[in-house]
């Protein structure tokens, strides 16, 4: 475990990781969680009651999935913003419509009724949530994501694509250019261990207070 990092800015933080599968958004969480002393929040898989029924027919129970999510996302969030103490979430809320989704509709296992239904409710429920001080959005070339998702062989993943994770990011691409939300620090990391390096987990760590701190740093590294 990392040393914490005592950080003189006791100002109550919510942080929300997104970016494509394979990006590193639970390893950082993990790490910052651990060394800046904020609760951490991730994804609901083991207690997801729709899994199973959606990878054996996705047409059928992607509805039921996106909006079981839905749910669990805004109760998450909400839960952590009426606590005391920094946050940190695996994954934004934002990311369940812009990418995932308008995945499913795009392959055609969202018809185009539940999709128009699922955003409505959607929008409504982000509408009346507060923004969060930081998305911190994480990049990397589609080849390395597939290297590290073959190298962590989760079960629910042997079905990942090139072509699939290509898509995602076109969506991710186009989600970045929209959004206004909150702060947004991009940080690539096809050539930064932050979990293993703890020269390069300060790095982060120091980026992400730059940017809390109001300072302008739109991508690091620069050269990566």
């Amino acid at each position: 475990m990392p040393a914490r990092i005592v950080s003189v800015d006791m100002t109550k933080r919510m942080i929300v990781v997104a970016g494509n599968i394979g990006a590193g958004k639970t390893s950082l969480t993990e790490r910052l969680g651990e060394c800046m002393g904020w609760q951490m929040a991730f994804e609901s898989v083991a207690d997801n009651p729709y899994l199973a029924d959606f990878y054996a027919d996705m047409h059928h129970w992607s509805f039921h999935l996106q909006i079981f999510f839905l749910g669990h996302r805004a109760q998450q969030y909400l839960d952590l913003h009426s606590s005391p103490n920094s946050a940190i979430l695996d994954r934004s809320i934002y990311e369940d419509a812009h990418i995932f989704a308008r995945a499913l509709h795009n392959l055609g296992n969202l018809t185009e009724r539940d999709y128009l239904a699922y955003r409505r409710v959607f929008d409504l429920i982000v509408s009346r949530l507060p923004p969060p001080d930081l998305l911190i959005y994480l990049k990397a070339p589609v080849d390395i994501l597939m290297e590290r998702i073959r190298r962590r062989a989760r079960d629910i993943e042997t079905g990942i694509t090139s072509e699939y994770l290509s898509l995602l990011e076109s969506f991710y691409d186009d989600w970045m250019q929209m959004y206004d939300v909150c702060p947004v620090l991009t940080i690539r990391t096809d050539d930064l261990d932050f979990v293993h390096i703890t020269r390069h987990l300060n790095i982060v760590v120091q980026r992400i207070q730059d940017k809390l701190a109001g300072k302008e740093e739109v991508i690091f590294p620069e050269n990566g």
